[in-house]
């Protein structure tokens, strides 16, 4: 059972009668005595600066307690209900009829019992009060351990418009939908960032959540990555401007008058992502995989992509400070360590995280590994990682010599890691090398700042939920309106031949189907072939009136995506002997890479991997061919009558291929099919701007350098228009204001 005691002029103090947990009363104040001794120690006391809490309980904790705090588990699914919940409300006892609590699974239960790991890593769930359950569980488990340290639960972002309903699931049947960060930044302004963090913060709270893995503020550099579409964009200035705002949204809490207060229980801690920047990758591929793991320099712009950390995220403009918590990337920043020479995965770069970051920037947050970075390769599924993720320390490790290496690297934590052995096996390593007390200074060093950021948001004090008041919460419409107001900000007028939008209503409307072909996702995952309306033709018909044949239309509606050539690498070429290596393409037609530098700038010298990664003159085509098609049949098929485009962009794309077809494009980057139609009928006026620029052709995306910003010749349509970084229409004409005066000057 939970009971609640209410502190005056204090924090309420939220605890499982089940755990052993008793109430202190000092001086008139109560405190959680979670040590079960009957005394109030410094980590207790709440009156205390958060920072002398963490200190004095990372003195108290074993060193395999320390270890279990370092951990940062694989993915977590709420799992099916069972049992009876029971609790308290306003300090009185009380049962909710009918309401089952969502037990732990036995590896749950495993991971905090056994390997004392106290952060949790959140994918889906079903509904706001099954969430809260899961959490108030989660925490009496915790709690009822020596020290009682809560469990501090996280999520990656999970507010876009494209994530399925359980994923997203809250009252009303959905958490609030918002765009995609690539969205954000295309409405450049930071104050709906900032309102997004402001709102995300609340339903995250709601649903036990108290660190979010985001914003991720790579500057997006290279037209061609996959990851694009969840970053701001690629100028660096937007990108931290954004960033900062996001940040202080979310770790801000508010008095009820409305001033900053700093950190608080509405407070969710911010892990920026991915130090030093991940948006350069060779070819645009991505250090998820084997074949991407080198970020590369060809401009010699590493300074710019720490921009968004340096002047975003580190420097808030909120009582927050910064942001509590960074994780570097996968990725191997090639020729980039200036001390040592080493090529290794930046979260292994003595260079980059204890000298630069620690060192030049003082940051003495969180820092956090990617997910898995320690395993041996062979333990890896081939499938979904080749080659596994240990980048540049593939060879020559053991596991626990990869924890000790990222240990005296500055980084205090294991992302996807469950097993405190190895951290255990290095810190023995350690004390060989250093003797018992440097280690034990480090390990420490490390367990206060986890500990900061779980009491800075008042997991010590709370970390309970009361479900029903979850559900009220969460996706309530307030929270709704203000994300549709962001979808509708986000949308890009990029053409308006002789003014053809806004449309009419009631006009008649060709709505086509759209083809995708079987294939498979970015982990290779396999999808079935579809053909559906891309477009929901019940929102449609709200608007307009549907007809089966361009015949009986006044206008075509046809709704396609952004060129998807795939990853960079083929298996099946390299199986037939070549090495595996092929364009990433953002053009329809096939395309051959003339053009593409014939020796890679970074390749591995091991002889089980590939040296020369260039894929000059070979050959792809997109997997969504068929939208160009699309277009094309449409537009043979209506004659002179309008045709209108919309393009989902998760990032830039060649659009001379079909754009002199369109007598109108609108562009997203995640938004509901409502706004769509708000934007096309004129209920709304178009205010997005493009936060990247859009090529004119492949040959300046091979000719354009990986890790420089805005340095691709733009395609230009046929109303005159550049299709820039900046760009947007309104029913006006080009839209230049103070936003574009801003960020989209010419450099």
């Amino acid at each position: 059972m939970i009971r609640y005691i209410e502190n005056v002029n204090g924090p309420t103090l939220g605890y499982s009668t089940e755990s052993g947990v008793r109430i202190l009363e000092i001086d008139g104040l109560l405190f959680k005595d979670l040590s079960r001794d009957g005394q109030l120690h410094p980590y207790e006391d709440w009156r205390l600066p958060a920072a002398e809490r963490a200190r004095d309980l990372a003195s108290r904790m074993s060193v395999e307690q320390i270890a279990g705090l370092m951990l940062y588990s694989p993915h977590q699914q709420v799992p099916a209900a069972g049992g009876f919940f029971a609790g308290t409300y306003g300090g009185a006892s009380y049962e909710e009829s009918g309401a089952e609590a969502h037990a732990l699974t036995d590896q749950q239960r495993a991971l905090l019992a056994d390997e004392q790991v106290r952060h949790i890593l959140l994918t889906s769930v079903s509904s706001p009060q099954t969430a809260a359950r899961w959490n108030n569980e989660l925490q009496r488990l915790a709690e009822s351990s020596p020290l009682g340290i809560p469990v501090n639960i996280s999520s990656d972002p999970r507010h876009g418009t494209d994530a399925s309903v359980e994923y997203n699931a809250g009252a009303g049947g959905a958490i609030s939908m918002w765009p995609e960060s690539l969205g954000l930044a295309a409405t450049f302004d930071p104050q709906v960032a900032r309102r997004f963090g402001e709102v995300a913060s609340l339903e995250y709270r709601a649903l036990g959540i108290a660190t979010a893995l985001s914003p991720q503020v790579d500057i997006a550099t290279d037209p061609r990555w996959s990851r694009f579409v969840g970053t701001f964009g690629e100028d660096p200035q937007l990108s931290a401007a954004m960033g900062q705002a996001y940040i202080d949204g979310f770790q801000t809490t508010a008095h009820a008058a409305g001033p900053d207060q700093g950190w608080g229980a509405d407070s969710v801690n911010a892990m920026v992502k991915h130090w030093p920047g991940g948006g350069s990758g060779e070819g645009g591929r991505d250090a998820h995989f084997g074949y991407g793991k080198y970020a590369v320099y060809p401009g010699d712009n590493f300074e710019q992509h720490l921009i968004p950390f340096t002047e975003g995220a580190f420097k808030l403009k909120g009582g927050t400070g910064q942001a509590s918590a960074v994780m570097p990337y996968y990725t191997i920043s090639y020729g980039q360590d200036r001390k040592n020479g080493e090529n290794v995965g930046n979260s292994y770069s003595e260079y980059l995280i204890r000298d630069l970051l620690r060192g030049e920037y003082g940051y003495d947050g969180v820092v956090c590994t990617d997910w898995a970075i320690t395993e041996d390769e062979p333990q890896r599924c081939e499938r979904l990682f080749p080659g596994g993720r240990s980048w540049g320390v593939e060879d020559g490790y053991t596991v626990a010599q990869r924890h000790y290496k990222i240990l005296m690297a500055g980084v205090d934590q294991f992302g996807g890691n469950s097993e405190a052995g190895p951290i255990l096996e290095a810190y023995r390593i350690g004390a060989e090398a250093h003797g018992e007390a440097v280690m034990r200074e480090r390990m420490e060093q490390s367990a206060a700042r986890l500990l900061m950021n779980l009491f800075r948001v008042g997991l010590f004090e709370n970390p309970y939920l009361k479900p029903e008041v979850s559900e009220q919460l969460v996706g309530q419409p307030a929270y709704m309106t203000d994300g549709y107001e962001a979808q509708l900000k986000s949308i890009v007028l990029l053409k308006n031949r002789g003014n053809v939008l806004p449309l009419q209503t009631r006009q008649k409307v060709y709505l086509p189907q759209r083809y995708t072909p079987a294939g498979e996702d970015w982990f290779d995952f396999p999808y079935p072939e579809k053909l559906e309306y891309p477009v929901n033709p019940a929102i449609v018909a709200k608007s307009f009136d549907l007809v089966d044949t361009p015949e009986e239309a006044d206008f075509a509606l046809v709704a396609i995506r952004g060129a998807d050539s795939g990853t960079g690498y083929d298996p099946a070429e390299a199986e037939a002997g070549g090495t595996g290596y092929v364009p990433i393409s953002l053009q329809y037609a096939p395309y051959t890479a003339v053009d593409a530098r014939a020796e890679s700038i970074a390749g591995d010298s091991r002889a089980s991997d590939v040296a020369n990664r260039s894929y000059q003159g070979k050959t792809v085509t997109a997997k969504n061919s068929a939208d160009m098609q699309l277009v094309i049949d449409t537009r043979q098929a209506m004659g002179d009558k309008p045709v209108i485009v919309v393009l989902a962009l998760t990032k830039p794309t060649v659009c001379r291929e079909f754009e002199p077809l369109a007598d109108a494009i609108v562009t997203h980057f995640g938004v509901q099919d409502q706004a769509l139609l708000a934007i096309l009928t004129g209920e709304r006026e178009p205010s997005g701007l493009l936060p990247m620029q859009l090529p004119a052709d492949m040959t300046t995306v091979e000719e354009q350098r990986e890790d420089v910003p805005r340095d691709m010749r733009v395609h230009v349509d046929t109303e005159g228009h550049s299709y820039d970084f900046g760009y947007g229409l309104s029913w006006s004409g080009v839209i230049r204001d103070h936003r574009t005066a801003a960020y989209a000057a010419s450099e």
